[in-house]
């Protein structure tokens, strides 16, 4: 298995996310797999699966086709090919860094809890 990219770089920087499941949305091999938050990728990048870095978006209320915002923590999973950022959106209560590390994980819980996760802020 090819070794993760360190994705602790962004924290902190603005992204651009192009959402393949939006807000709403069935995850595509599980249809009771409920997107309660845009999820999506980094267009130009490239995660230790071959395909772009990953990121779930929290602030929006909206299903979304793209978004920018800032990385506000890194999702290491011990037990998959590779990790996630988490985005907030700038001006919401996501971005503000006295948001929780439970609140984080509690909204990526409904993908997370299949995998041993830790957050990195």
């Amino acid at each position: 298995m090819p070794a993760k990219p360190d994705l602790t770089p962004y924290l902190g920087q603005k992204v651009r996310v192009v959402v393949d499941r939006p807000l709403g949305s069935a995850h595509p091999r599980d249809s009771r797999l409920i997107y309660p938050v845009n999820y999506g990728e980094l267009p130009n990048t490239i995660s230790s699966d071959g395909k772009p870095i990953d990121a779930y978006l929290l602030g929006w209320t909206a299903a979304l086709a793209e978004a920018e915002g800032v990385v506000i923590a890194v999702l290491l999973r011990a037990d998959d090919l590779e990790d996630k950022l988490v985005v907030a959106r700038e001006g919401t209560r996501w971005a503000d860094r006295a948001i929780s590390d439970e609140e984080i994980m509690g909204a990526v819980h409904f993908q997370e809890q299949f995998f041993q996760t830790t957050l990195r802020r």
